[in-house]
């Protein structure tokens, strides 16, 4: 207990509330991901309510499969991870929803349906893809494709919020201070400019960023997932995006 009255932990008794053992907190503060924020006068190190708060964030965002890297990025840009666990819980519900249509047809088949139904119970199982992935068809080849797939396989479960959570956040952010007349050499553009340069990187980067870049400035509603993007004011972001990397000295735009 502090002098103030707050609430502080050791590590060992907030491991033991957390159900992580000291080793694991260590290792968090030894790559940044959770480190005590308050000193003693005696100079042992504390975690605050803060810190106890970031804990259970970051088990929140493990559970639902996401690395460590992954994790800090989210906390540290300021992605909310209340808005990605309402995000990943739709998409789960949507997924339900889906599978629940898709039973209904193959029990439909399993009674004798004709030829007709069983290519609509086919195009239910994926053939048709989503529109994110349809529009990105039109500007990638067959072997940036393969790359994009190849890269999504090796970074496992995080994948998905890669893809679908903290690039489109991304544009979101730039777009915000886009709007509010911050300056392409604005360090806080240029903060995430670096960053969607690491995710092109990430994803094959070259042509294959390139790409994507172009599928953002032909439909950005179905890259964002926001059904009434406007493609105007998305067009004008991907020239105000270019200009800060021109700021920055060059680089691929993701």
């Amino acid at each position: 207990m502090s002098t103030s009255g707050a609430m502080t932990w050791k590590v060992g008794p907030l491991a033991e509330a957390s159900g992580l053992t000291v080793r694991t907190l260590h290792h968090w503060d030894t790559i940044g991901l959770l480190s005590p924020s308050r000193r003693t006068s005696g100079g042992h190190r504390e975690y605050t309510g803060e810190d106890a708060a970031r804990l259970y964030q970051v088990l929140a965002l493990r559970s639902l499969g996401l690395g460590l890297e992954t994790i800090a990025v989210c906390l540290d840009t300021g992605v909310d991870p209340d808005r990605l666990l309402r995000d990943h819980l739709a998409d789960v519900e949507a997924s339900l929803a889906a599978l629940g249509t898709l039973r209904e047809r193959l029990l439909k088949l399993r009674d004798g349906l004709t030829t007709g139904a069983l290519m609509d119970a086919l195009e239910a199982m994926g053939a048709a893809g989503t529109e994110r992935e349809r529009v990105l068809r039109r500007h990638l080849d067959e072997d940036q494709l393969g790359v994009l797939a190849a890269r999504g396989a090796e970074l496992g479960p995080g994948v998905r919020y890669l893809l679908e959570i903290e690039w489109p956040e991304l544009y979101r952010r730039a777009e915000v201070l886009r709007a509010e007349g911050a300056e392409p050499g604005d360090p806080r553009v240029r903060k995430i400019v670096a960053r969607m340069d690491e995710l092109g990187a990430l994803f094959g980067g070259g042509a294959t960023s390139g790409g994507v870049r172009a599928a953002w400035r032909e439909d950005p509603a179905a890259m964002s997932g926001d059904a009434d993007a406007p493609a105007d004011e998305w067009r004008a972001l991907a020239d105000f995006l270019d200009r800060a990397r021109a700021a920055l000295g060059g680089g691929e735009e993701s």
